[in-house]
């Protein structure tokens, strides 16, 4: 066994040392995963008692060091899980604001710290920052009809509002999307729905101005989600794309192109430098005197810097022009522009001013993207074909459109995972729309915009803006073509963490080694991507309100339980039953028996009832009913004496589980809320009780 054992070491010491030059790339990973394992693990024993063993291995691998590699990267892993878990522990506890703990209507005066218009929804979202005897959270964000927002609402005004709040919602189902944890590290303690009249009571000022009136004057140039995405492209307003729009780009892989990221950047960086290298070589005495690509390459930062901050300066465009930054660095050095070295770095930056970011699909689809670009034109056999080759244009116009192809799927490889993961969906087609769609916006509809603004400062950007708004026209014909294709998007339920980090992890261990011990990946992709797929899709959808039922019929269907209900809540139940398609009603269906208060239905061998009104019903009708049923369903609470045959799930129940996803052949019931989970967001260590609702409204126990 010894033996055995030493022949191991050996063998692992071996590749290791072949591999010496990517192991600096397994730091920020390592970071990532001390990241991940705090959002994973559930309270403060488990984060203390990780970090004490992970500062444990730490020390034995520094104590056993014996001039190999594997003690120092077992010790070196070990100390960058440390800091990543410490990191965002930490980050955690200093955003900490409080919460409100319960809906209310409230009157309030305060100062507005950002508006975000929403012209397709007919909205305006703004961020308030209430004064402090309001007895309110310190930062609220409320919608606004767009009809009712006031002249001089802007950043900085003082305005007094009337609204109805409540706390961030978590997780309606398992696997949805999670407001209250986004809002936690957001420090938006309510949100709601303000009413008319909103009074400013001082005009707003600021630098966000500029912004929001470039965006009209793009959206007042071009009609529709033409002018939404001309806005988008500028200032990275979506606002005024239609949802029917941003759906279809979404199923064809393209609402990448809708925020601005690494491709709007790069774009700008390098039409700034090409501009400027082009007007400087113009004179032979900079050309001679002047290292010409270090002043363009200044001259891109700038221009990479002054875009983010007109785009409102969001994480995801910081995290683009911080990879911007150092690729220009690495240009004004003289080194290689992109590698996966900086990829890390860029990740690593990231990651220590953000680190809850990692949770978040931005993060995700980003590095993933750019490091499997990276890591494909660096493996030797690429480089070999799509590398300079002197031949007849044809042959290069074919290896250039082969190697988008190749770089295309490449990517949809590695954003597949994590679109279904965190959307439940993914496209198809995604790499074919791309090799048409990514050049196209950066070589002509982005060049066409910028030079109809320019125009417009002399009143001549008419004809300009017409061809731009014929090439957006294009993008969006060929995103809705895309998209009503025949299996143009795959839909799956919930996603297993646990499936998610094996693809996760195999992904970067092909990506970041160099050696044929790269191929060892595929088996963890593999296994995680067979565990997705043979998870079984939910038999029975509740949310924590317990308002909203949706039942998988027999033919695979959806059908939800109210007649009304609202784009956003069926749009979730069938994402999370892995449906594409609106779900039916469960009232019209043969297998369910419906009046206005209750639905009664046979599915998957069980009988499952729901309530469907707020209306009472007399005790013994439902303790009757309860006895006959599998599972009951109510956003009431139900008697004591209610007892159905396996599962009740009341008002009582669902507050303490949360939104529950039931697989009736297996008996497995999922839920949102974890036993024992203690992250800050979902304890109510920071909950705040919201003021007295004023005489003659209604109490908010009465909402």
């Amino acid at each position: 066994m010894a033996e055995w054992h030493a022949r191991v070491g050996v063998a692992v010491e071996q590749k290791l040392e072949a591999e010496r030059e990517q192991l600096p790339l397994w730091l920020p990973v390592a970071v990532l995963a001390g990241i991940a394992a705090w959002f994973v693990l559930p309270d403060e024993r488990s984060w203390g008692a990780a970090l004490l063993a992970l500062g444990a291995v730490a020390c034995s691998g520094a104590a056993f060091a014996r001039g190999g590699r594997l003690s120092v990267v077992l010790a070196g892993g070990a100390l960058a899980m440390m800091i990543g878990l410490g990191l965002v522990w930490w980050r955690a506890e200093r955003v900490a604001a409080p919460v409100l703990a319960r809906p209310v209507i409230a009157s309030f005066s305060g100062t507005v710290e950002r508006v975000e218009p929403l012209p397709a929804r007919e909205l305006v979202r703004v961020t308030i920052a209430p004064a402090p005897d309001a007895g309110l959270p310190p930062r609220v964000r409320v919608n606004l009809g767009q009809v009712d927002a006031p002249a001089g609402l802007g950043r900085g005004a003082v305005v007094r509002m009337r609204a109805r709040l409540m706390p961030p919602p978590e997780a309606a189902l398992p696997g949805a999307y999670d407001y209250a944890r986004v809002a936690w590290f957001d420090g938006v303690g309510a949100t709601g729905r303000a009413f008319a009249p909103v009074e400013v009571l001082r005009a707003g000022e600021g630098g966000s101005r500029l912004r929001e009136r470039l965006s009209r004057h793009v959206e007042s140039r071009l009609e529709g989600s033409a002018g939404g995405i001309a806005a988008a492209l500028a200032t990275g307003d979506v606002g005024a794309i239609t949802e029917e729009d941003a759906e279809a780009m979404r199923r064809a892989g393209l609402a990448h192109l809708l925020s601005v990221s690494g491709l709007h950047i790069t774009a700008v960086v390098a039409a700034t430098m090409l501009v400027t290298l082009r007007l400087l070589a113009l004179s032979p005495w900079l050309a001679l005197n002047l290292r010409l690509p270090l002043v363009a390459a200044g001259a891109g930062a700038v221009a990479a810097i002054g875009y983010t901050w007109l785009t409102g300066a969001q994480v995801p465009t910081i995290r683009s022009c911080v990879a911007a930054l150092l690729v220009l660095a690495a240009i004004a050095m003289g080194r290689e522009a992109l590698t996966l070295r900086l990829v890390a770095v860029g990740a690593l930056l990231v990651m220590l001013v953000w680190p809850e970011s990692v949770a978040g699909p931005s993060f995700q689809l980003s590095f993933a993207a750019i490091t499997a670009i990276v890591a494909l034109h660096e493996h030797p056999r690429v480089r070999a074909w799509f590398g300079p080759h002197e031949e007849e244009w044809a042959r290069r116009l074919g290896r250039s459109v082969a190697s988008l192809l190749l770089t295309g799927i490449a990517v949809e490889l590695a954003l597949m995972p994590i679109a279904v993961f965190h959307f439940h969906k993914a496209g198809l087609y995604g790499a074919l729309a791309n090799i048409f769609a990514i050049p196209f916006t950066t070589f002509v509809v982005m060049p066409l915009e910028a030079l109809a603004l320019l125009l417009d400062g002399v009143g001549l950007g008419g004809p300009v803006w017409w061809l731009t708004g014929h090439a957006i026209a294009a993008l969006l014909g060929l995103s809705r073509w895309i998209a009503d294709l025949p299996g143009a998007v795959a839909a799956l339920p919930a996603m297993p963490t646990e499936s998610f980090a094996l693809m996760t992890g195999g992904g970067l261990w092909v990506a970041l080694w160099r050696t044929r011990w790269r191929r060892w990946g595929a088996a963890p992709v593999l296994a995680g991507a067979v565990w997705a797929i043979a998870t079984p899709a939910p038999d029975l959808l509740v949310t924590g309100d317990g308002r909203h039922v949706a039942l998988r019929l027999g033919d695979g269907r959806l059908a939800m339980l109210r007649d009304r209900t609202g784009d956003y809540v069926r749009d979730m139940l069938a994402e999370n039953g892995g449906v594409d398609g609106e779900p039916l009603l469960l009232a019209e269906q043969a297998e369910a028996a419906c009046n206005r208060d209750m639905c009664v239905a046979e599915v998957g061998g069980r009988r499952v009832a729901a309530t469907r009104s707020a209306y009472l019903m007399p005790i013994d009708q439902v303790v009757a009913l309860c006895r006959s049923v599998d599972i009951i369903v109510s956003e009431r609470r139900l008697p004591r004496t209610c007892a159905p045959k396996w599962l009740k799930l009341d008002r009582p129940a669902l507050e303490r589980s949360g939104g529950v996803a039931v697989e009736l052949a297996a008996g497995r019931v999922v839920t949102t809320r974890r036993p024992g989970d203690r992250h800050p967001w979902r304890t109510g260590r920071w909950r705040m009780l919201p003021p007295r609702s004023s005489p003659g409204r209604r109490a908010p126990s009465q909402l």
